[in-house]
Formats: C-alpha cells, sequence, structure tokens
C-alpha cells in the first residue's frame, strides 16, 4: 500500500481514495494509538462545510468509538480551533476533516496531538500499521463498556472565538472590513469574532452549501475581494481558504498582502513590544528577497525552512521562536496557537492598523515585493537533475546574471511530476527569459511527461 499520509494527512478524493471504509479504520487505528496509555482516550473531531463531511465524520468517529474511544464532534469548526481546543479542553488527541484549499470533491482527515501538534511522521507510519491491521480485523474489539461514546457540542467554536478577540487589547470599532469566508469552516465563527470587536463587517462568501466551499472565493481566489473592499470604500478586507488556517489580506486601496507581508508586519509588531524572540522570524525558501531585505532594514533575523508549514513548526519549536509562516497565508503566532491561524492573523493586523492609525497600504510600505516568476515543467522523471552538469550550468549563468539582486530556486515537487523554477529579482522581463531558458533545459535534459 502507498503511503497513506502526505504533507497534511491523509487527502484525496471522496469515494475514490478517501472512502468512509479508509476514515473508519483510521479512526480505529488513531485509537489504537492514543489509547496505549489510556483505556478511553477522548477525541474532538471538527470538519468543514464540504458535502461529504458529515459522512466521514461519522465513519471515523465509528472507528474510533469500535476501539473503546470516546469523540466529541463540534461540527463545522477551523482547523485551529481544533488545534487550540484539544490543548485548552483537555482532549487526548483531536481530528480535523478538511482538504483545505483544495475543491470540494476532495476532503482530508489529519490528526492532533493532546498538545495541538499535526503528528510527526514516526506516528503518522505508526497509524499506517495499525490502519492495515484493522483492514485485517487484528485490532481489538471491545464490549460492553469498552465500546467509546459519541457526544455533540455546537458551543466549541465560540470558545475558540473568545481566545481570538482577546488575543488583542484594541477595540475595531471604526474599522470597516469585508471578510470573505471562502463558504468554510469559519464562515459562522469569523464574522463573529471580527463583529465582536466592534469592527462593521460586511461579509461575502459565508453561505456554505456543501458544493461551494473554495469555489473562486477565499485565499486562493481572492480577485473578489479586491473588488468587494474598494466597492464598499472599506479599511481591509480578510480572505480565509476552507478549513481558515490561511489568511491573505487586501489593503484599501485593493492590493493583496501575502504571507510574508503580513509575517513581517506582525513580527515588527512584537520586536516594538520586546515581544519578538530571538528576534527572528520564519520564512521558506518561498519566501521573497523583499522580506529579508526589510526584515534586516528593520534589526530583525529571518530564518528559511522547507516549503510547508509543519517545517516552520518544527524549526520555531525547535528554537523557540514567535513567528514564522509561507507566503500562501499560514502564519503561526506560536505563544497563542500551535498552527497557522486564518482569524488570528487577521485579527493581530487590523489591531495593528488601529494601534498606528493608518491605513494598510502605509504599513505595507516597509516592505518591497521583488517580482518573482514560478514555471512549473512536467518532467518524465524528477531526480538526479541535482547532479546534472548542464542544469546546474544554466543556473549558476542566471545567478550570475541576477547578481546580488536576485536569485534562482529549482526543486522537485513532493507530490507531482514537476521541477519547478523560480526566479526573482528587480526585473520582470529578464526574470522570465532566465527562467524559460532554464525550464527549456530541464525540459530537455529530464524528459518532458507525455
Amino acid at each position: 500500500m502507498a503511503r497513506l499520509f502526505g504533507t497534511d494527512g491523509v487527502r484525496g478524493v471522496v469515494n475514490e481514495f478517501l472512502t468512509p471504509e479508509l476514515a473508519y479504520h483510521l479512526g480505529r487505528a488513531a485509537a489504537t494509538y492514543f489509547g496505549k496509555e489510556k483505556d478511553h482516550p477522548t477525541f474532538l473531531i471538527g470538519r468543514d462545510t464540504r458535502i461529504s463531511g458529515s459522512m466521514l465524520e461519522s465513519a471515523l468517529a465509528s472507528g474510533i468509538c469500535s476501539v473503546g474511544g470516546n469523540v466529541v464532534i463540534a461540527g463545522v469548526i477551523p482547523t485551529p480551533a481544533v488545534a487550540y481546543l484539544v490543548r485548552q479542553q483537555g482532549f487526548d488527541a483531536g481530528a480535523v476533516i478538511s482538504a483545505s484549499h483544495n475543491p470540494y470533491p476532495d476532503n482530508g482527515i489529519k490528526f492532533f496531538d493532546g498538545d495541538g501538534y499535526k503528528l510527526p511522521d514516526e506516528v503518522e507510519d505508526q497509524l499506517e500499521q495499525y490502519v492495515r491491521q484493522s483492514a485485517d480485523n487484528e485490532l481489538p474489539r471491545p464490549t460492553g463498556d469498552g465500546i467509546g461514546t459519541i457526544e455533540y457540542n455546537s458551543n466549541l467554536a465560540h470558545f475558540y472565538a473568545h481566545f481570538v478577540r482577546h488575543t488583542i487589547d484594541t477595540s475595531l470599532e471604526g474599522l470597516t472590513i469585508v471578510y470573505d469566508g471562502a463558504n468554510g469552516a469559519a464562515s459562522s465563527v469569523g464574522p463573529e469574532i471580527l463583529s465582536g470587536l466592534g469592527a462593521k463587517v460586511i461579509n461575502i462568501n459565508v453561505n456554505p452549501d456543501g458544493l461551494n466551499i473554495n469555489h473562486h472565493c477565499g485565499s486562493t481566489h481572492i480577485e473578489g475581494l479586491q473588488v468587494a473592499v474598494q466597492q464598499h470604500n472599506a479599511d481591509l478586507g480578510i480572505a480565509n481558504d476552507g478549513d481558515a488556517d490561511r489568511c491573505l489580506l487586501v489593503d484599501e486601496k485593493g492590493q493583496v498582502l501575502d504571507g510574508d507581508q503580513i509575517m513581517l508586519l506582525c513580527a515588527l509588531k512584537l520586536k516594538e513590544e520586546g515581544k519578538l524572540k530571538g528576534d527572528t522570524v520564519v520564512g521558506t525558501v518561498m519566501s521573497n528577497i523583499g522580506f529579508h531585505k526589510a526584515a534586516e532594514e528593520l534589526g530583525m533575523k529571518t530564518v528559511s525552512t522547507a516549503v510547508g508549514d509543519r517545517y516552520v513548526l518544527e524549526y520555531m519549536r525547535e528554537h523557540d521562536l514567535s513567528v514564522g509562516g509561507e507566503q500562501s497565508g499560514h502564519v503561526i503566532f506560536l505563544d497563542h496557537n500551535t498552527t497557522g491561524d486564518g482569524m488570528l492573523t487577521a485579527v493581530q493586523v487590523a489591531a495593528l492598523m488601529k494601534e498606528k492609525n493608518q491605513p494598510l497600504s502605509e504599513l505595507a510600505s516597509i516592505m518591497t515585493k521583488y517580482p518573482q516568476v514560478l514555471i512549473n515543467v512536467r518532467v518524465a522523471t524528477k531526480t538526479g537533475w541535482e547532479d546534472n552538469d548542464i542544469i546546474k550550468a544554466a543556473i549558476v549563468t542566471a545567478e550570475g546574471e541576477l547578481g546580488d539582486e536576485g536569485r534562482v530556486l529549482v526543486r522537485a515537487s513532493g507530490t507531482e511530476p514537476l521541477i519547478r523554477v523560480m526566479a526573482e529579482g528587480p526585473n520582470q522581463e529578464e526574470l522570465q527569459a532566465l527562467c524559460q531558458e532554464i525550464a527549456d533545459i530541464i525540459g530537455r535534459e529530464q524528459g518532458l511527461a507525455e
């Protein structure tokens, strides 16, 4: 069997890859793992708004109970809310049924431990072993009072809303905010948080029907929010993705702020308050050159990890740092929560706008965003390119052309037959030409996929 767990849990098309039977076995596997030291481990399960969510929720909960685990079902709730509530409410583990920013036919299942952290690779490997044993009917099947129970608690989202609101001590009264919930998990709790802080909130894409999650809306399709912000003469636009662990922002001029810009603003605020641990902010290898240059000018250090919020979080935990994230809008405030949190991120920036009494476009001017070109080359094989002298020479030549004012990054995709070629620098046309030249050479040397 191919490895079940990807970079963010088990994910795929429902009833094609992610079946209710697989969800059931995942539940049995998780309850077996977390039941090693406790007869009845208690799980919190949350989900986003996909049509398949309730089916998978039922199957997952049944699997947990069949091994003796207890379940509390929170219903539709953001991923970061589950991470927070598991820790704050004393659950033994948490599970989220979501495929994040993917279209609605997909769904996924990911787990959190009792401290609210995603599971490391070695634990996921153990779960996969238990899934195989469950499918072969080798895991225990207790009877009588050994069977677990299921409870429903629809109030838990309000606990999360209270938590997010109290991460700032600033009223948002006077701000007009357009909120795009992506028809996803924060469609109800997002407006609750913002209006509870005193903002005037104009909501769009907060009417999920099971099929419209992420559909031409939210952080992956931000054009509609840009238009709405200007139509309503708003101060700020907030876009989440389907499970609300991402946040992108739109300023009063309709300009988009990505995760790099958001991280920098929030890190600077913490530095000014003497709360930025190590005076360091953590990005990834995809973070814009402008992010690093601006941080240095502002007296902060930056670190780049591999792409993926789990690698950012791993580095932050190891070095006890405060803020990190990705361009895509996964921003982690480790002093508050243990995963990327879209609503928490939005609230921090809105509070900064109020405290500084400055429009977001003015605040964002601390960073100059360098042009960035990315070309994906679909190849016959994505191995061996690092040792190919012709490809290496092309990269060195491009780096020489850009000098200190730019960079080239070539990396293989972790999940697709692609090699990604990215270049940054001050001149868009030059970047496009350099990227295309490297991409053409990679295609010739690695073979283009049919």
